[in-house]
């Protein structure tokens, strides 16, 4: 009797579904045809989430930008047939036929939910796509299932069936983070859907039920009897071939990697072939956007200015010095944690000799290793042994203190670098490296957020407002020797020079050329504070008058380099001189396209345009001035501090000048240096301000070789090209290698051609060497006319080894009147 009457209420709540079915799609499709025609008339024009891609200069994508929905669209004609075949088979075989839904299935689900048993599902792909698109698929019930059914109707009255295939394969999620079938199959395969292979479609189709049950990477076992049933199910349906399926299969599982993570996704399988400028671009967007689009979502297309090509070379330089550089400091680092080796083991051998304990004593031993271990695993019990016996507690105490901190110092004292290289005369972005490492929890960027102090590489900034000035030439003499500057404050300051030596009186092309300190204060001394920090704020990019004042302190130690700023800002400086005196402006995002192809932004075109309006405001300095300078340093690189650089890699056979830059106690090593095609700055030092990378670590022995490696590079398939040369303006004229004057027939130390701007060359003839040729000449005559009194005949002369052995190459000692000399 009970068994009667739940079959009777089973048939009544059928029934009664039934009806309400009917009448819900009775009353669907009258609404469909008058009120909701607008609503379902966007069909159409559903635009599933794409993520946006980042492409290089030559169209290569660098990455992609996406949250929870990795998708990349693919037409209907462009995967294969037996795609299709498989997803019929498995999800929906009467596709072709039904009106979007089949009732028998629509009534079986509703009695699996009235009853509470298990749901069955049975709903057609169009229904699926439905679910997916407008309702909720979490929510199992009547009403989810009629929103459903709704929805299908229309996508069956707007859309054509292969129109929905498509949308129904572009959209539906196939498991670990993937949507569509073409992310699916680069995911999972490695290769586009259009390259699918039997076997990979019916596995493909699995993931679409239940993603996580079936997936290859976490169950193989379990999705490969279910591929094994799709194919057969497909061979007896007609779609292949028994021989196709079972060589398909075997092939599948044959390559496949059974040591892939089970934790891997679309998202951490992303490639981004330039971590630190990617996030560089994605913050320009989000600045220029204003919030208007998801970038994850709207699958825009980014334009920009990298180079891929350059970017990995970039990568490998950096990668190898940074480890090179970090490995020279760990070693000097290591040498200091010998305080063990130099104060405390003694005091262990003492007490190893003085009551026999033969174990502990460490002299003559191989236990004699310096550094934290020995201190931990040997010393630091008998130093325990020894407080307890002899008092020594506050030794003990000292030791353990010095170890805990040189511990933690070597721990969080890792080297990091910077590179940052633009287009010498667009200021486009061609590379970036941002640190050692991008992760996760550390995406700083160091070319571009960093603030650092960079030493004598800031010095040709306002080297070429001394140019321009007039008051100085790359033939003026200067002192190199002890002085006090008096700041406005009345302080002293006295400088002195990277090796503690002085050179007397040098032209200021070797000045600058080999970084002497006191020389540049004197130049700085010449043109004063105004002068220097306008030139030196135009070249970096600094317009606000209150950054200004923050950043350029008015205080001798300025020409030193002690302001603080980023790669990319010194990049963009020294690009000012290839491009002859115009400010450089760098920019890293060329267009950007919405999906359909449409421009949304143009962040260069913008740019030029405001440049254009600029006009004269443009010329930072003329570009005489600009041609100096680069000749000054393209000096460096042939003879001062980048010369060894310059060796390291066989010379560069191009054009090229460049500036290192070294800051006190070494802790922060530059070069920036520049082709007329590159300018590229790189930097290596710390995140935290007071460690050293090292004793003698500077710009020139570490970024440097650094410098030279990456721009004879980037530099070989480029044609060479010569640095833009005024028509008129300049000036070459021979002078004298040591005074900087015109030369005469007394000028012995050879004459070099240097280039002036025009009414700046020399005047005066120079009158050094003639000084110094009549006085050894008047002081070997005296010593010949004494020998010869002292009664030695012996052919009229004196020895000969004596008057060549003279030193007699001292300069006048009058005062000159000029601030530089005296």
């Amino acid at each position: 009797m009970p068994e009667k009457r739940r079959l009777v209420t089973l048939i009544l709540l059928g029934a009664g579904f039934l009806i309400a079915v009917v009448l819900g799609i009775t009353l669907g499709l009258t609404l469909g045809a008058t009120r909701n025609i607008q609503q379902t008339g966007s069909l159409q024009e559903h635009k599933p989430a794409l993520p946006t891609q980042i492409l290089d200069r030559n169209g290569e994508l660098v990455t992609e930008f996406f949250s929870e929905e990795k998708r990349e669209l693919v037409s209907i004609d462009q995967v294969p047939r037996h795609l299709i075949d498989a997803l019929l088979t498995r999800e929906d075989r009467d596709f072709y036929k039904h009106r979007g839904f089949r009732l028998w299935y629509i009534i079986r689900a509703a009695l699996d939910i009235v009853t509470g048993r298990s749901f069955r599902g049975g709903s057609t792909l169009t229904q699926q796509l439905a679910g997916y698109l407008y309702a909720d698929r979490t929510d199992i019930s009547i009403k989810r299932k009629l929103v459903e059914l709704w929805w299908a109707l229309q996508l069956e009255r707007n859309l054509t069936k292969n129109e929905i295939l498509e949308q129904y394969l572009n959209t539906m999620y196939f498991g670990h983070n993937t949507y569509g079938v073409e992310t699916a199959s680069q995911f999972y395969f490695k290769h586009s859907a259009r390259d699918l292979t039997v076997a990979e479609s019916a596995m493909l189709v699995i993931q679409l039920a239940s993603p996580g049950r079936y997936s290859p990477i976490n169950h193989p076992n379990r999705a490969k009897r279910l591929q094994e049933e799709i194919l057969a199910q497909m061979v007896s349906l007609g779609y292949t071939t028994g021989e196709e399926a079972e060589r398909s299969f075997q092939d599948y599982w044959m390559g496949y990697d059974y040591t892939r993570s089970n934790l891997t996704s679309a998202w951490f399988e992303r490639e981004d072939q330039a971590p630190y400028f990617s996030e560089y671009v994605r913050q320009r967007l989000e600045e220029q956007l204003l919030g208007s689009m998801d970038l994850y979502k709207e699958g825009l297309i980014v334009h920009t200015t990298l180079d891929l090509g350059l970017q990995r070379t970039a990568d490998q330089v950096m990668e190898k010095w940074i480890q090179v550089v970090n490995n020279q400091h760990q070693t000097q680092a290591a040498s200091r944690l010998s305080v063990a080796d130099a104060t405390f083991l003694p005091i262990v051998d003492l007490l190893s000799l003085s009551f026999n304990i033969e174990g502990i004593r460490f002299a003559g031993s191989k236990q004699r290793s310096r550094g934290l271990t020995q201190f931990l695993d040997s010393v630091n019990p008998v130093m325990d042994l020894s407080a307890s016996l002899f008092g020594l507690e506050g030794v003990k105490l000292a030791s353990q203190e010095a170890y805990a901190k040189f511990s933690l110092r070597s721990k969080k004292t890792k080297v990091e670098g910077a590179l940052v290289a633009i287009e010498s005369t667009t200021g486009r972005v061609l590379a970036m490296v941002g640190g050692r490492r991008f992760e996760s929890t550390n995406q700083f960027n160091r070319a571009v957020q960093s603030k650092v102090q960079p030493g004598s590489a800031f010095k040709p900034l306002y080297y070429s407002a001394a140019i321009s000035s007039r008051k100085l030439t790359a033939a003026s003499m200067i002192v190199d020797a002890p002085v006090v500057f008096w700041n406005d404050d009345n302080t002293p300051y006295i400088p002195l020079n990277f090796k503690g030596e002085w050179k007397g009186r040098v032209l200021l092309r070797d000045a600058l050329q080999h970084s002497m300190n006191v020389p540049s204060l004197r130049v700085l001394d010449t043109i004063g504070f105004d002068a220097a920090i306008e030139r030196s704020s135009r070249m970096l990019g600094i317009t606000d008058p209150a950054e200004i004042e923050l950043v350029f302190p008015r205080k001798y130690p300025l020409g030193l380099g002690i302001i603080t700023v980023s790669p990319l800002e010194m990049a963009q400086a020294f690009a000012t001189f290839p491009n002859q005196g115009r400010a450089v402006d760098p920019v890293a995002i060329l267009f950007v396209e919405d999906r359909n192809g449409r421009i949304l932004l143009e962040p260069e075109k913008e740019l030029r345009a405001a440049q254009l309006r600029a006009g004269r405001a443009q010329q930072i300095m003329p570009p005489q001035d600009a041609y100096v300078m680069t000749s000054l340093l393209q000096g460096v690189v042939s003879s001062g501090t980048l010369r060894g650089a310059a060796e390291w890699v066989g010379g560069f056979g191009r054009p090229i000048a460049g500036k290192t830059g070294t800051t006190q106690n070494w802790s922060d090593a530059w070069t920036v240096g520049f082709t007329p095609q590159v300018t590229t700055a790189i930097w290596f030092g710390f995140d935290e301000r007071g460690y050293s990378l090292g004793i003698n670590q500077t710009g020139a022995t570490s970024a440097g070789p650094a410098w030279a490696e990456f721009m004879k590079s980037a530099h070989k398939d480029l044609p060479v090209a010569e640095f833009g040369r005024p028509a008129t303006g300049l000036i070459d004229v021979g002078v004298c290698a040591k005074s900087g004057k015109l030369p005469t027939k007394y000028c012995n130390e050879g004459i070099i051609k240097e280039i002036f701007l025009s009414g700046t060359e020399p005047r005066e003839f120079c009158d050094l060497h003639q000084f110094e040729q009549e006085r050894n000449e008047g002081l070997k005559q005296t010593i010949k006319n004494s020998l010869l009194l002292g009664g030695d005949l012996g052919g009229g002369s004196g020895p000969p080894d004596i008057l060549d052995m003279l030193d007699l190459d001292e300069t006048p000692s009058s005062g000159s009147g000029n601030p530089l000399l005296d």
